[in-house]
């Protein structure tokens, strides 16, 4: 359950000690809808935390302890703790290992720290949030079809291929621009390996009505990029 000012309660386990302490300070100072309340280097130490169960455990894969990061999330999921995982490598057969067993996230470390953010706010609601790099390496052998978009990007999407700006995009949807800016590099991106080019704005406009993610109307096509 969120806290009592409805932030989100967050845990994070990593047993590398410098990014553990980074990651922490920097989510505590970025986030106001996020409360950390526990930052531990490993799995015994998160379960016997006094603030467990939280809503959000942001989990490194890497932990060295040779248990199954399915029993792990299994026993997060029976708790009612959201799943976001958090990996230095991005092989595809382990993501989708992690995924199948329940986990709603999975980042690389080098992610942008503020996608890190909203893959737990998405969690937190329940959605799927998967690293650009890995999303494209697990759908690299669908060129041709339609890219699978997450929530999030399908809404920002909507809303840029509809002909707001980035900054009405982003106000609308209660992220920074920066954000809003990730997230149409990520659209770009999936899109482009999917074999499709969605580089200017009307590009785009034009492949979300065909994919179904913008109505078409009479309203003249946006311009600018």
């Amino acid at each position: 359950m969120p806290d009592s000012e409805g932030r989100i309660r967050l845990a994070l386990v990593d047993d590398h000690k410098m990014l553990l302490g980074a990651l922490s300070e920097w989510i505590r100072g970025a986030a106001s809808d996020i409360s950390m309340v526990a930052a531990v280097a490993s799995w015994p130490e998160l379960l016997t935390h006094a603030e467990f169960p939280v809503d959000v455990v942001l989990l490194d894969l890497d932990l060295k302890d040779n248990l199954p990061i399915s029993l792990k999330i299994s026993t997060l999921k029976t708790a009612g703790v959201k799943t976001v995982l958090m990996s230095t490598y991005s092989e595809p057969n382990v993501v989708r290992e992690a995924l199948a067993a329940g986990a709603l996230g999975y980042l690389v470390k080098s992610e942008d720290a503020e996608m890190i953010v909203e893959a737990i706010r998405s969690a937190s609601n329940g959605e799927s949030y998967i690293s650009a790099e890995l999303d494209l390496a697990l759908n690299a052998a669908e060129v041709g079809g339609v890219p699978k978009l997450s929530a999030q990007e399908r809404r920002v999407m909507a809303l840029y291929g509809g002909g707001e700006p980035v900054k009405a995009v982003a106000y609308q949807l209660g992220i920074s621009e920066e954000t809003a800016k990730s997230y149409l590099k990520r659209i770009r991106e999936k899109y482009r390996v999917a074999g499709y080019d969605v580089g200017t704005k009307v590009a785009l406009r034009k492949r979300a009505i065909q994919d179904g993610i913008l109505l078409q109307t009479d309203d003249a096509a946006p311009s600018g990029f």
